[in-house]
């Protein structure tokens, strides 16, 4: 017997049948142990019972796996807990020893039943005799050990038959998810995926759906407490969204200023006018505006991702160890983690038209910083023909008077060009910029691209970048400012620069070394930067160094290093130390420590240690952090001479379903967010439409590439929220779970368009199918006997072939999935052609009624006859039809 299996990722309660068969096992077994103690008493070995039991691992799903009993002891079987959450095993021929590597191929391990012992990271754990099992067929190991050696923590429940696998790892079965998930992201977003059905977007004229808080205080010494509030409002008005910011601080007056508002419509179906936004507008200009812009903004550019045609790298610099995501046009493609310094990088895939880059970074302590890189790539290419434009106008916030108008217009000349172009006026009281522009993308070769701008009266910019093979990739940019030009500030009259970045990758460990030098020309000084950075990581430990240097001359040249590092110790600890040195004084500067550790449920808890080595001053840092379900709260102080500090802070959201008035919460910031809220009911009558004795149903599961998927427990309904808006969803739903089979799916594939601000309501309808049976038989000379393999269809109403089914060998044959309604079933009119044959009766009229349980139509039996004259031959099909399964038609 093999004692690798395959397994299917189910949910709880897959059917009923399993629930029962385990709670017969365990009935089973207490009898036994209660009429038979002696049995178990009288044994020299230990006793064990082999069952099944039901593995769950948070928040994937599970699997049944072979396990042992003794007691209230559960021992599993090794590989196939491993082979389930896809950690790499290999049983020796005895099957007494488990080799092979967790997670990460350099944590090698060693599962030895002769020795008794476990060997993983070099080290080894000696076992108790009782800890492993083994049996004829496979390796046991004691539950619990999983925890303890690996942190796979298992707890065990003897009346369910079914073990809750939880942890804090990466394991590679979540890591392959989230990346099926990007997967599925770029399939759908170049129409790849095909649905049963699509539910668009609703333009409501008003609904207020999210909000987001914040409140934090700061107490320091010496000075005035702080205390800042932050309120965010999304709703939809007139059709598009709007959110509305408001922030206040203790220690000044309500600024307007520091408020924000913004209304957009969006509408991808329309090609003429994409979209329309009204209040403070992000647009990029040429001339240098101090501060927001207040206007109007309207495009054709479209808010999804497009097909791509090459790839750029981002890179940039956050917090060490945070979680870094990359979004296109507003749909999730990549995510990394920073390294020890904070470095990250991404290849961003070029897509056709205007890219807005999104990064959405995530730190321990719940902080959520975004960022918009929309300027950082240079190229910008759309299809063949595709003309693409954007307008905008408005006042910057605190100057009345001033004016600004941009237009700007990109057209597709062929695959490998685009040209542009527009116009942009900006007038001050103390001045006026009027600004013609036009500007190319060109791919001279796949991997060579350029890029050309030139503004009149301002200046003349292009940029290279070029991919070798081995993805080794050189960047080039000039730009060349006009002599006295009055729309850029301090600017420089001429700027160059180039950077070299090497990837490596292998099998134990990844290198990313990046080479940069820039030049800045001004009429009586030349300033020149460079950069060298090395970012890697070796057996789970992360490096960075980067070396920074500039200077205004040749004789004057300052230079410094930073050196960090990353890595995890036991007891699930994580330190991150560095230090900065100075080249030019030939000491240290600053020397950095930063020590983090999990703690009970979602509690967090760090240490931070830094030193000045020039102004001789320490400080400590120590934080606390809990993520409640609603909330997140945090508690840090702060010790250093003279400044010691405490403060508290909590942040939170609210979203509200107004169909089935609902109001939850959640941790994390929902404004300018989707949702879906998917409601089942029996559709009794099967109109597709819920009617007011069609009750709601539980056992609905719903699979959405995207987002977080909360259950009411008071309810049926299943929400989904953390949505981008504008961008749609594979939803496909699930009917295993339901307690009769007779209630069937429809559609189980969707695309479901995300709305912004608005928990969009989905019912499902779900079908009451009746069963239809009976039997075919064949009348012949030498008596009857049932026939197999003939097609009986069954037509709606006598017109409308809706499905068709296989008699079994014996002549039986039933069919489940009709709605309610009238019905004909009939042989199949070419089939008994192809084997000369008639039946009796010519068809068999029914009648499925609406029902809760569903329908049973029985019967609904045919005799089939010879058209040969005095055949004594034994008929069988002339034609052997092609085993399909039952199908809908």
């Amino acid at each position: 017997m093999s004692n690798k299996m395959a397994y299917t990722i189910l949910p709880r309660k897959s059917c009923m049948l399993k629930s029962v068969i385990r709670l017969a096992k365990v009935f089973t077994l207490l009898v036994f142990l209660i009429l038979f103690p002696s049995l178990s008493l009288g044994q020299s070995e230990p006793q064990y019972d082999e069952v099944t039991v039901y593995l769950k691992v948070q928040g994937i799903g599970g699997a049944d796996v072979p396990a042992l009993i003794k007691g209230d002891v559960a021992y599993l079987s090794i590989s196939d807990v491993f082979s389930l959450i896809k950690i790499k095993n290999t049983p020796s021929a005895r099957l007494d020893s488990l080799s092979g590597f967790f997670i990460n191929p350099q944590d090698e391990y060693l599962i030895d039943r002769a020795k008794n012992q476990i060997t993983f990271q070099s080290k080894k754990i000696p076992l108790k005799p009782d800890e492993l099992i083994l049996t004829e067929t496979n390796l046991y190991m004691k539950a619990t050990l999983f925890g303890d050696v690996f942190g796979l923590n298992c707890l065990f429940n003897m009346r369910e038959l079914s073990v809750l696998l939880t942890t804090k790892l990466e394991l590679p079965l979540i890591r392959e998810m989230k990346m099926e998930q990007m997967r599925n992201n770029l399939k759908r977003l170049k129409g790849d995926v095909k649905t049963d059905t699509t539910i668009g977007r609703k333009y409501p004229l008003f609904k207020f759906g999210m909000a987001d808080w914040t409140l934090s205080s700061t107490q320091q010494q010496g000075a005035v407490p702080n205390t800042q509030l932050n309120l965010a409002l999304g709703s939809v008005v007139a059709g598009g969204e709007m959110n509305v910011g408001l922030n206040y601080y203790g220690d000044n007056k309500l600024d307007l200023n520091r408020q924000t508002y913004l209304w957009r419509y969006v509408n991808n179906d329309l090609s003429a006018l994409r979209q329309v936004s009204v209040g403070k507008i992000g647009a990029q200009t040429i001339s240098t505006i101090n501060g927001s812009l207040i206007g109007i903004q309207v495009t054709n550019t479209p808010t999804i991702y497009r097909r791509s045609f090459g790839t750029y790298t981002l890179s940039n610099v956050t917090e060490p160890g945070w979680l870094v995501e990359l979004y296109v046009n507003n749909v999730l493609v990549d995510y990394t983690k920073a390294d020890a310094s904070g470095f990250y990088k991404f290849e961003v895939p070029l897509v056709y038209g205007i890219s807005v880059l999104t990064v959405r970074m995530y730190g321990p302590w719940g902080e959520v910083r975004t960022r918009v890189e929309n300027a950082n790539i240079p190229f910008n290419f759309l299809p063949p023909g595709e003309l693409e434009y954007s307008v905008n106008a408005g006042v910057v916030e605190d100057m009345p008077h001033t004016q600004l108008y941009r237009t700007n217009v990109n057209y597709g000349v062929s695959k490998r060009m685009t040209i542009g172009g527009g116009y942009e006026y900006y007038s001050t009281p103390s001045g006026i910029n009027s600004l013609p522009f036009i500007n190319s993308s060109v791919m001279l070769l796949n991997d060579l691209l350029l890029s050309g701008e030139y503004t009149s009266g301002v200046m003349k910019k292009s940029s290279l970048s070029y991919r070798l093979p081995s993805n080794l990739q050189l960047d080039f940019n000039y730009t060349d400012y006009e002599k006295g030009q009055k729309a850029i500030l301090n600017a420089p009259l001429r700027e160059n620069g180039f950077s070299l970045a090497v990837p490596v990758q292998a099998k134990k460990f990844s290198l990313y070394s990046r080479l940069s030098f820039s030049q800045m020309f001004y009429s009586d000084y030349t300033l020149a930067n460079s950069e060298f950075l090395i970012s890697g990581n070796l057996n789970g430990v992360s490096t960075n160094i980067t070396t920074s240097m500039m200077s205004p001359d040749l004789k004057n040249i300052t230079a410094s290093s930073n050196f960090s590092l990353s890595f995890g110790l036991p007891g699930h600890f994580t330190v991150m130390p560095s230090a900065l040195y100075d080249y030019n004084r030939k000491e240290l500067i600053t020397l950095h420590c930063d020590v983090q550790k999990p703690l009970w449920g979602n509690g967090y808890f760090n240490i931070t240690y830094e030193r000045n080595m020039l102004t001789k001053v320490s400080s400590i840092n120590i934080g606390l952090r809990y993520d409640f379900s609603s909330m997140q709260t945090g508690l840090a102080t702060r010790i250093s001479k003279n400044a010691n500090s405490f403060s508290q802070s909590a942040r939170g959201s609210f979203y509200y379903d107004s169909k089935t008035h609902y109001l939850g919460t959640s941790n994390i910031s929902t404004v300018g967010r989707g949702g879906f809220a998917f409601l089942a009911y029996l559709d009794l009558n099967g109109n597709g439409k819920r009617d007011k004795n069609e009750p709601k149903i539980s056992g609905l599961n719903v699979r959405v590439n995207g987002g977080r998927v909360i259950r009411d427990a008071k309810d049926s309904t299943i929400r989904v929220i953390d949505l981008t808006p504008y961008t749609s969803y594979l939803v496909e739903l699930d009917k295993n779970n339901f307690e009769n089979i007779s209630w069937q799916i429809k559609n189980k594939t969707m695309t479901v368009y995300a709305d912004a601000n608005q928990i969009k309501t989905i019912e499902i309808p779900i079908e009451v199918m009746a069963e239809a049976a009976g039997t075919v038989n064949l009348k012949s000379k030498s008596g009857t006997r049932g026939l197999g393999r003939i097609y009986v269809d069954f037509y709606r109403n006598g017109k409308t072939l809706v499905a068709k089914t296989l008699t079994e060998s014996d002549g039986y044959f039933s069919y489940m999935g009709l709605a309610p309604g009238k019905y004909e079933a009939r042989m199949d009119s070419s089939q008994l052609v192809k084997i000369k044959m008639t039946a009796t009766p010519n068809f068999k009229a029914f009648t499925v009624k609406e029902s809760k349980d569903g329908d049973y139509v029985e019967g609904l039996d045919f005799t089939l006859q010879s058209t040969v004259k005095d055949s004594t031959m034994e008929v069988k099909p002339a034609v052997e039809p092609k085993q399909v399964p039952e199908k809908v038609i």
